[in-house]
């Protein structure tokens, strides 16, 4: 009898162990999926667009850089996409009115990037509310009427963020899709990273200087976009023309 209890005792620890690894193994993956969660709301309040019902939205975020800009503009031109959302961050605007000019006269839709580059969880109130306000004059000055949207500049926001945004009269808008150009990983992975796009998607793309890939990758993106029988949309015109996602953020 003591021997069977013995061997019953280092069984059931081993079955104890098991369920214990097994069940943090599934608690870090939860929580890995909860952290990769693109967009964010609160309860009853405001809330970001991360996507929508239908449709795809090209998104580009320009926060520094004189190079990249201009190429990705004329792939566009080329292409002959006539919908896109560009992010752009004040400062940047500032020195660079000719492109802020010609995204408009292209048809394109501007969205506020900041001011500077920095990190809203990170700050306090004041600070980010200042970075909106600094932005929102650099548009003024430079005659950009009617701006809805706003995304963080790091992509990083909370509760906070949401609810000061509301009060300056924007929408936040986040992505279902990374394209990852910035890493420049090689076209083919910038591609790649869009093939599963699915209706309704924002995908995330940059034309800042760091991203020195996109251009290149651009065509086939917007190709395979087309094949798939997917149209192209402002982010705007996405939240008009159907319901929008989000997940509650605290």
């Amino acid at each position: 009898m003591n021997i069977f209890m013995v061997v019953n005792g280092k069984f059931i620890k081993q079955i104890s162990l098991i369920l214990v690894m097994a069940f943090f193994a599934a608690w870090f993956l939860y929580i890995g999926n909860i952290s990769q969660l693109p967009v964010f709301s609160t309860k009853d309040g405001p809330k970001a667009v991360y996507r929508g019902e239908k449709d795809i939205a090209l998104t580009f975020n320009i926060g520094w850089g004189d190079e990249k800009a201009e190429p990705i503009l004329d792939v566009l031109k080329k292409e002959n996409v006539q919908s896109a959302t560009f992010f752009l961050a004040g400062s940047w605007a500032e020195r660079h009115p000719d492109l802020v000019n010609r995204i408009v006269k292209d048809g394109y839709e501007i969205g506020i990037l900041g001011y500077t580059y920095v990190d809203y969880t990170d700050i306090e109130d004041t600070k980010i509310k200042k970075d909106i306000s600094m932005a929102q004059e650099s548009f003024h000055k430079l005659n950009v009427k009617n701006i809805k949207l706003l995304r963080a500049p790091t992509g990083h926001f909370d509760e906070r963020t949401l609810n000061i945004a509301e009060r300056y009269g924007y929408t936040v808008v986040h992505w279902s899709v990374d394209s990852k150009d910035w890493t420049n990983p090689g076209v083919k992975d910038i591609v790649e990273n869009t093939l599963h796009s699915k209706k309704g998607d924002i995908i995330l793309l940059h034309a800042s200087d760091s991203a020195k890939q996109t251009a290149k990758a651009l065509p086939q993106i917007i190709g395979s976009l087309r094949d798939h029988g997917f149209k192209l949309v402002t982010v705007s015109e996405m939240i008009a023309n159907g319901n929008v996602q989000s997940t509650e953020i605290k």
